[in-house]
This record gives structure tokens, C-alpha cells and sequence, in this order.
């Protein structure tokens, strides 16, 4: 890892040209890379286990896509200055929390490891996703909580101090933020098996949650008076660029704007799982409602054709439908 002081003033190419090693992110990003390939080759040639046929391309897109930013999130000019400026790490902190673990459920990874898998592996998975931890988890105000408390619990203890400071912290915070955010998208977006289906609607309104305490953090770093790891900063008498203050504006509101333009994606994919389940929901209910009419059309030719009286008396479609029957006491 490159010294903070040996780092030569910021630039905006440095984006595209300035590059650093984050020894852990690369290799598990390759690991993972791999694995999902393999998995969907497989899948490409046994045509999956219920025979759904190759695996969707855009759920690769998505997961090879979230494993590139993860890379160049760490490696790039954004890894190499990272512990020299306020906004760097603020950029960061939102990609790593939203942007990379959102593109990661949407590959869907969970399914295709359980397509991978014998019977028996995949029965034991299962069984491994509806466990108490799990449920515990993937509850919504846990899983929630799980999002919006980590930038708070990092700015304001020495948790942020020891990011900088010890590597093996930094480490952690290119590690441990996706991990937290997984938890977060993979039972709101529900594309893989979670202990408890949720309402997709509940998922809309964590959104609007995150993005006001999204809001309210930004705001409080933008105006509460006080730079965050004040002496770390100063320590580092760079003759370059913002002064602390300045550059802790800067950040905050990159936390502010990203957070928003990162949620909208999220909340646009919910959008589309809900009108496609509700147009699932209710292609169900039509095809049950006019095998009920068939059944009575027939019953009706049926007595007709043997000289007996018809069926009288039709009751209310609602009064037999599933899901409207409790309303009416039926």
C-alpha cells in the first residue's frame, strides 16, 4: 500500500491511469468471477435444473459488472488516494455499500450456485437460507439498520481513524461494507431465495428510509462544524488541493448526491419486480377463474344433454376466489 505522503497531487485522470493493488478484492473478485463463469457454462450445457434453459445475460452483465467496480473502486486512482482525501473515501463508502453489492444480487449468484449443486447440497442450502440466522438477517428492519448504521458508526468513532491508519482496517472497509450492503439488496430485490418473502412494496419504502438518513448524514457533515480525523489530515501537510474543511464538503455531498443516484437503479428494478409480479398474480387468477366458467359450461351441456335442469343460481366469482373469498365470508 502506498504512503498517503508519497502520492502525487490529485488529478482527474488519475481515475483512469493511477493505479494500486487491494491484494484481498482482487483475488476474490477473480474467485468469484470464475466460479459464476463456470456456473454458467454449466448451466449453458445442462440447461439448468428445472430446465429453465442458459442463464439470463444481463444476471452475468450485473455480477461481472459489480466485481469490476468492486476492482477498480480499490485500484484505481480512488484506491490510490483513498487515505489522502476526505471525498475519495466518501466516494467509496457509497460504492462499496450500494453500488457493487446492489449489481451482485442482480446476478442472482445464490441461484446459480443452487443450480450448480446435487440435490442433496441444494436441499441443505435451503435449509441453510431458512434458518433462524437468516430470518434474523433478512428481516427488514435488520437488514436496514444493516445499511444506514455503518457510515454513522464510521465517521463518528475511531472506527474511520483505524481505516486509515491500519491496514488490515482498510482491508475490512473495502470488505466489509459489500458484505453489509449483500445483506441489505439480496432480500429486497428477492431475484435469489431469502428465508421469508417480503412484500415488494416494503422494499420501495426502505428506499425513501435510506435516502433520508442518507440525507441527514451528508447534512451533518456538511454543516455540523466538526473535520472528521482532523489530525490524521493535518498530519499529512499536503500542499495540494482542498483545505480539510473544504474537502470534507466536498465529500459529503458526494455521499448525498451518489446515495441518491445509486438508490434510483434499486428502486427502478423493485418497480419492474412488482409489475411483473403483479401481472404473474394476475395472469393466475384469470386462467383459475376461467377454468371455473369451463368446468360450469361443461356441467351445464352435460345437464342439458341428459334432459335435467341446469345449474341455478351462479354465486359471485369473488365469494370462490382465494384471495377475496375471506372478505366476504366465504
Amino acid at each position: 500500500m502506498t504512503h498517503p505522503a508519497a502520492v502525487a497531487p490529485w488529478h482527474w485522470s488519475a481515475l483512469a491511469d493511477t493505479w494500486t493493488l487491494e491484494p484481498a478484492v482482487a483475488a476474490l473478485s477473480a474467485l468469484l468471477a470464475a466460479g459464476y463463469l463456470a456456473g454458467v457454462r454449466r448451466r449453458r450445457r445442462t440447461g439448468g435444473a428445472d430446465g429453465d434453459g442458459p442463464w439470463p445475460w444481463h444476471r452475468t452483465a450485473a455480477f461481472l459488472g459489480g466485481l469490476a467496480v468492486w476492482v477498480w473502486t480499490t485500484c484505481s486512482g480512488l484506491g490510490a488516494y483513498e487515505r489522502v482525501l476526505f471525498t475519495d473515501r466518501a466516494v467509496q463508502l457509497v460504492l462499496l455499500l450500494m453500488l457493487v453489492p446492489m449489481l451482485l444480487a442482480l446476478g442472482a449468484p445464490v441461484s446459480l450456485l443452487a443450480d450448480a449443486l446435487p440435490a442433496a447440497g441444494r436441499a441443505r442450502l435451503r435449509a441453510a437460507l431458512s434458518g433462524r440466522t437468516s430470518r434474523v438477517l433478512m428481516f427488514p428492519l435488520v437488514s436496514t439498520v444493516l445499511l444506514v448504521a455503518p457510515p454513522w458508526l464510521l465517521y463518528f468513532t475511531p472506527l474511520y481513524g483505524r481505516t486509515l491508519t491500519d491496514p488490515l482496517g482498510n482491508t475490512a472497509f473495502h470488505l466489509v461494507l459489500v458484505l453489509i450492503g449483500l445483506l441489505y439488496f439480496w432480500p429486497r430485490l428477492q431475484l435469489d431465495p431469502v428465508a421469508h418473502a417480503y412484500p415488494l412494496m416494503i422494499g420501495v419504502v426502505i428506499t425513501f428510509v435510506e435516502v433520508v438518513f442518507d440525507a441527514a448524514l451528508a447534512l451533518v457533515l456538511l454543516y455540523g462544524g466538526h473535520v472528521i480525523a482532523e489530525p490524521y489530515y493535518a498530519g499529512l501537510a499536503r500542499d495540494w488541493g482542498p483545505t480539510l474543511a473544504r474537502d470534507q464538503f466536498v465529500g459529503g455531498n458526494a455521499i448525498w448526491i451518489l446515495g441518491d443516484l445509486v438508490g434510483l437503479p434499486f428502486l427502478c428494478a423493485l418497480i419492474r419486480r412488482l409489475i411483473v409480479t403483479g401481472r404473474a398474480e394476475t395472469a393466475a387468477v384469470d386462467a383459475a377463474l376461467d377454468a371455473v366458467e369451463e368446468a360450469r359450461a361443461v356441467a351445464a351441456a352435460t345437464a342439458v344433454a341428459a334432459g335435467t335442469d341446469t345449474p341455478a343460481g351462479d354465486r359471485p366469482w369473488w365469494l370462490d376466489d382465494p384471495n377475496l373469498r375471506h372478505r366476504y365470508g366465504g
